[in-house]
């Protein structure tokens, strides 16, 4: 079938970097988006070779498989030119990129994925995340140690497992096939976007039927309006909505001359061993960093840590609910003690007038109060009036008022 797919990309420093390295493509049928880790060490490096590399695979496939083999091969192509840049300039040791990228071959769209950047699929209303971060969080989430919840505040939510550059040979790339539908709408975008918009937002934006080049500002708007700590890229694409086609475009850092990137004037930085180089980081930092952890080692003490955290966590828990317990038992006790010093006058069940101790309230099954001295007076030889009353509570504030009103009673009787 004929088919149009309208797309745009806006990429975005954000409020706190100082340089963006970012990387965006959005062509005939080829989308991705790269989010270049490494500080000074060559961030944008890599996210401008990875984009250059893998966008030359943009053109048109009749089989969908063909399309999801090529683009895979693509990323690790581009993970092996990553590699050899840095035996050419070693300063840049250290770097790497994210990828997320999608593919058009008619009504399937075969993608490609490795670190935290995300595709999603706004379909009908709703918004699904289709493809998985290879974060450390997110390990814990699937392994059901934390939850969602708890991944989006955790210190090592920025920890990657998996990334394009010069740290591995031979990459893990999620890679697959998915139907996709005229009406579609696919978005794809840097952590800038999903680690401060929720989506709750992103999918209100998405639904507006404005040009992909609309929302995507809108979702960079909204980035920027929560302090865009980190750079912001944004890849928009409609399935066959509307005629008008679209220029391919290049955003972020891919965007400048490769020889402005890998200029010999741009800031060196020292070659530093791999523990180093392991978060991806929502705040300017000094040295390379977000790069995935290599060695078992290393991986064994974040877990060591996240259980200590949940270690520390679970005692302050459990001290702070046997504190608020001997604190409610407390004033429980209290409470009641503050109870017994109340006197009223009310009705036996044997329906002879009687002193009671207490409050009348209960609290659950248990009454506040008990008979403390019962009369020969009958309720059955009072007025009405007096009966009333005594219905109504006496609550007199010492045991001689409530021997008065006793008094009163049998005095009118």
């Amino acid at each position: 079938m004929a088919s149009n797919t309208r797309g745009a990309a806006v990429s975005n420093v954000g409020r706190v970097r100082s340089n963006n390295q970012d990387s965006g493509y959005a062509g005939h049928d080829l989308f991705l988006v790269a989010d270049g880790m490494g500080g000074h060490a060559g961030g944008d490096v890599a996210s401008a070779i990875a984009t250059n590399h893998i966008k030359q695979v943009d053109r048109e496939y009749d089989d969908p498989e063909v399309a999801r083999e090529t683009l895979k091969n693509a990323l690790l192509e581009a993970n092996e030119a990553l590699a050899e840049t840095v035996y050419e300039h070693p300063e840049l040791t250290g770097m790497g990129t994210t990828v997320s990228a999608a593919l058009r071959v008619g009504d399937f769209m075969a993608l490609a994925h490795i670190g935290d950047s995300r595709i999603y699929l706004w379909r009908e209303g709703e918004l699904t995340q289709v493809s998985t971060d290879h974060t450390f969080v997110q390990r814990l989430v699937d392994t059901g140690r934390i939850t969602e919840e708890e991944a989006a505040v955790h210190p090592r939510r920025s920890v990657l497992m998996r990334v394009l550059g010069d740290v591995d040979a031979h990459p893990d790339v999620d890679s697959w096939i998915l139907e996709t539908r005229p009406g579609d709408r696919w978005l794809m975008c840097s952590d800038g976007l999903h680690g401060v918009v929720k989506s709750e937002l992103i999918a209100r934006i998405l639904a507006n039927p404005a040009s992909p080049k609309t929302v995507a500002d809108r979702l960079l708007k909204a980035s920027l309006d929560g302090g865009a700590p980190d750079n912001v890229t944004v890849i928009v694409i409609d399935i066959d909505r509307g005629d008008q086609p679209h220029e391919p475009v290049t955003v972020g850092s891919a965007a400048a001359p490769l020889s402005y990137v890998t200029d010999a004037s741009r800031p060196r930085a020292p070659r530093l061993p791999l523990p180093s180089l392991l978060l991806h980081p929502t705040r300017p930092v000094q040295v390379p960093t977000h790069f995935e952890p290599q060695t078992e080692d290393y991986l064994g003490e974040l877990i060591e840590e996240d259980e200590r955290r949940h270690r520390r966590r679970r005692a302050f828990w459990i001290s702070f609910a046997i504190i608020a317990a001997v604190v409610l038992a407390a004033i429980g006790v209290l409470g009641y003690q503050w109870t017994q010093t109340r006197y009223y006058v009310g009705i036996a069940p044997d329906g002879n007038v009687a002193i009671y101790r207490g409050v009348q309230q209960q609290v659950g099954p248990w009454h506040l109060s008990h008979i403390y001295q019962e009369t020969e007076l009958q309720a059955g030889d009072l007025t009405d009036f007096e009966r009333q009353q005594l219905r109504q509570t006496t609550n007199p504030s010492s045991l001689q008022d409530a021997r008065g009103i006793v008094g009163q009673l049998s005095h009118g009787g």
